[in-house]
């Protein structure tokens, strides 16, 4: 199905994203079959780290044959147009009706110059003119790292649009009032499609260490205390409740789905919507 059909529902659509492990892949399979009876609308399917796509486009196949519409991502900053139309027949060939199109990730030693693809929008102009898979794009509630203020990322975000996105997935962030009041801001640009907020449970604070030092994303005082106070364990149990606050504010406020970044591991998703079950 479709992303234009998934998102045309008045449920709260509950999707995942998973990468591909570094060592085989049965371990994430075992993990995300745990989550299957939760009945996801799709499966994202990151490029993982280092940007291994065969690795990715085998765990694709095994998602599929397990009975999950997978959704892939596909960066394009070191493609050209020939690789990226090759990749795309690709996915075809395997049946994939949705793709998150990114610009990807800039090399570290910055020297990089872009090919035919330097912008995510341009990827996504040349997906819809080859093809009729629907497309889904980043949204950054707080603004994207790399741009100047949040009016200049929102219109870096038309542009993705106007080229045809069907919908917008959004970075993680902890503060739900970013994402409603970038929900507002996108509407007032006179974009129209769904905006799905990116979820992820906190399971340890070298994890989001890292994520703030890459990423604008705000830690609120309360979860700075609890990353302070819990370990292991417990701060696991501290990330469900607070994601589970989380989640539960986005439903009544209407958010049209909400997209679990799993990290591979179905406990901490799975305690997340074993309380919120009655909300969707």
């Amino acid at each position: 199905m479709k992303l234009s059909e998934i998102y045309s529902t008045d449920k709260t659509i509950i999707s995942f994203e998973v990468f591909p492990p570094k060592s085989e892949p049965e371990s994430l399979l075992r993990e995300i079959n745990k989550l299957k009876k939760y009945n996801p609308a799709f499966i994202s399917l990151t490029y993982g780290a280092g940007g291994n796509q065969n690795k990715s486009i085998d765990l694709l196949k095994d998602l599929k044959n397990t009975g999950f519409n997978v959704m892939p991502h596909f960066t394009c900053i070191t493609s050209d147009k020939q690789k990226i139309e090759n990749d795309i027949k690709n996915f075809e060939a395997e049946g994939i009706k949705n793709i998150l199109a990114l610009r990807g990730d800039i090399p570290e030693d910055k020297t990089f110059v872009c090919n035919d693809f330097c912008f995510a929008n341009e990827l996504v102009t040349f997906i819809k003119d080859k093809t009729n898979i629907d497309v889904g794009v980043a949204g950054y509630p707080e603004g994207h790292i790399e741009c100047p203020d949040l009016k200049t990322d929102i219109e870096n975000l038309k542009k993705k649009v106007d080229a045809g996105a069907d919908a917008i997935f959004t970075q993680l962030f902890f503060v739900n009032d970013f994402f409603f009041d970038y929900v507002d801001r996108v509407r007032n640009a006179g974009i129209t499609i769904p905006v799905i907020p990116g979820i992820m449970p906190v399971i340890n604070k070298k994890q989001i260490d890292k994520i703030v030092s890459m990423a604008n994303i705000s830690v609120p005082e309360k979860l700075q205390k609890g990353l302070e106070k819990y370990k292991e364990k417990d701060l696991i149990e501290f990330g469900i409740e607070y994601a589970i606050e989380q989640c539960k504010d986005l439903i009544k406020k209407g958010a049209k789905g909400l997209h679990f970044f799993t990290l591979n591991k179905a406990y901490s998703v799975s305690k997340i919507l074993d309380n919120i079950k009655g909300k969707i």
